[in-house]
């Protein structure tokens, strides 16, 4: 079996939320028809993008 690329692989990370959290990030996922760890891998994807876009746009500013 051949390794996966580096930049292909994805790292297991620990991750404890309270019952709350979890249960709304469960119907939210729920409505959008993806897993947990999916929601939350797509939720802290589009911060990561915000976040990039929010660094462009203050750096060009004069």
């Amino acid at each position: 079996m051949a390794e996966p690329k580096k930049e292909k692989a994805k790292k297991q990370v620990p991750l404890r939320l309270s019952a709350t959290l979890y249960n709304d990030i469960a119907q939210w996922a729920e409505d959008e028809f993806r897993s947990v760890n999916g929601q939350i891998e797509y939720l802290l994807t589009e911060c990561v993008k915000q976040r990039k876009k929010g660094k462009k746009e203050t750096d060009s500013q004069p």
